[in-house]
C-alpha cells in the first residue's frame, strides 16, 4: 500500500513555502484558477518520478524571482516510511535523496512510487502526433522493465549518431560504409528488444483501455485500438537497407522503432475526427486508468492518482462512473483538484467515501 502522508515546499512555482497533510485516502484539493492546485499535484508527481509531469525545465519550476526550490514529502509503502527530497540548488543542479540516500542517477528512482496524473492539457495523448503516445507509453514500460529503459537511452543516443552521420554524409557525398554497417547493427539490436517489450505491453494494456472505456462510456462506440511499428513487418536492418537512399536525401533515420505509434480508431475512422468531447475525455481516462492497472498489478501495490481538473467536458454520468471505480472500486490514494468546492464533495459525498478538503486561496 503506497501513501502520501505529507509534503513540504520551498519556492516552487507560485509556493514560497507550504506543507500540507494527507492523512485521508482521498483528498480534494480546491480553490480558484490561479492558487496552486495543479503545482500541488505537480509536486506530488515530482517526488514519484523525479520530473515535473509537464515538458519545462527544472529550472522553470522555481519561484519567480528566486533561486533554487525544495520539495520534500513523507511517503509510506506497506507501511514502511520513506523521506523523499528533491532539491535544485542556486546553480541550477539537481539532487534526490531517499531517506538521506542520494542517488548517483535519477533513474535508479524510477518505479519506486508509482504515481498516475491525469491533466486538461493530456488531450493531446488522444488528439495529437505519434510522438506524444509514444512518450505515454514509454514511460510505463520503464517503470515496470529497467532493461526497457537502458535499451531506450542507447537506441536514441545510437540515432542521435545515426542522424549526425547521414547530415555529413549528404554534405561531402561520401560516407565509411563500415561506420555506417556498425552503427546499423547496434541500432537493430536496441530496436528489435525495444519493439519485442512494446509489443508485450500492449497486449496487456490495450484490452484494459477498452475495459475502461466501456465502464466509463457504458458503451464500446466501436473503439479500436492498435500498436503500429514497421518492425512488425520487417526486420529492422531490412527496413535501414531499404531506407538508406531516403535517409540520405532527408539526412534523418525515417524506419525504426521511433516511429511506432498507438493508432486509435472508431468505426475504422480516425477517432480524433469522430469523437465527441466526452468519447475523447473518457479514452483519455481508459488509457490513465489502464496505466494505473498496469502498474498496480507489476508493483504489488495501487499507485498514486492524481487527478487535475477532471470535470471539465465530462457529463455527470460519466464522471460519477469515473469516480465511483478510483475512490470507491479501489484502495490506491486519490488526489483531486477542482475550482468548485461543492461540486466536488457532493460527488465524494454520493459514492460515500471517506474525504478530506483542502482549500487553497
Amino acid at each position: 500500500m503506497l501513501r502520501v502522508k505529507s509534503i513540504q515546499l520551498l519556492q516552487f512555482r507560485n509556493y514560497a513555502s507550504g506543507k500540507f497533510e494527507f492523512p485521508e485516502r482521498i483528498t480534494g484539493i480546491c480553490g480558484a484558477n490561479g492558487t496552486g492546485k495543479t503545482n500541488l499535484l505537480d509536486a506530488v508527481h515530482y517526488l514519484c518520478l523525479t520530473r515535473s509531469y509537464f515538458p519545462r525545465p527544472d529550472v522553470q519550476n522555481v519561484t519567480h524571482g528566486t533561486q533554487g526550490m525544495r520539495i520534500e514529502g513523507i511517503f509510506s509503502v506497506d507501511r514502511k516510511e520513506y523521506d523523499l527530497v528533491c532539491i535544485i540548488r542556486e546553480n541550477n543542479r539537481k539532487t534526490f535523496s531517499v531517506n538521506g540516500e542520494p542517488y548517483k542517477k535519477m533513474s535508479q528512482h524510477l518505479g519506486r512510487f508509482p504515481c498516475v496524473m491525469i491533466a486538461p492539457d493530456d488531450a493531446e495523448l488522444v488528439t495529437g502526433h505519434s510522438e506524444t503516445r509514444r512518450n505515454f507509453f514509454d514511460p510505463i514500460i520503464c517503470q515496470v522493465n529497467e532493461a526497457y529503459l537502458q535499451e531506450l537511452i542507447g537506441y536514441n543516443k545510437l540515432l542521435q549518431h545515426r542522424n549526425s552521420f547521414l547530415k555529413q554524409a549528404a554534405e561531402s557525398n561520401q560516407y565509411d560504409r563500415e561506420l555506417l554497417e556498425t552503427l546499423d547493427v547496434q541500432l537493430s539490436k536496441s530496436g528489435a528488444y525495444i519493439y519485442s517489450a512494446r509489443s508485450g505491453f500492449m497486449n496487456q494494456f490495450l484490452p484494459l483501455v477498452l475495459h475502461h472505456y466501456r465502464k466509463i462510456a457504458t458503451q464500446d462506440d466501436d473503439l479500436q485500438l492498435v500498436y503500429e511499428s514497421q518492425l512488425s513487418q520487417n526486420e529492422m536492418r531490412t527496413l535501414l537497407a531499404a531506407s538508406l537512399q531516403k535517409d540520405l536525401a532527408l539526412q534523418r533515420t525515417t524506419s525504426g522503432i521511433h516511429r511506432d505509434d498507438l493508432n486509435l480508431l472508431m468505426k475504422n475512422l480516425p477517432f480524433k475526427s469522430q469523437a465527441s468531447q466526452g468519447q475523447r475525455k473518457s479514452l483519455l481516462f481508459a488509457l490513465k486508468l489502464a496505466e494505473w492497472d498496469i502498474l498496480r498489478e507489476q508493483k504489488g501495490f495501487a499507485p498514486l492518482l492524481l487527478l487535475d481538473d477532471v470535470f471539465e467536458k465530462l457529463d455527470e454520468r460519466r464522471m460519477h462512473n469515473l469516480l465511483h471505480w478510483v475512490c470507491a472500486e479501489n484502495e490506491g490514494q486519490v488526489l483531486i483538484t477542482d475550482t468548485h468546492r461543492q461540486r466536488l464533495t457532493r460527488q465524494l459525498e454520493d459514492i460515500g467515501v471517506n474525504f478530506r478538503i483542502i482549500e487553497l486561496s
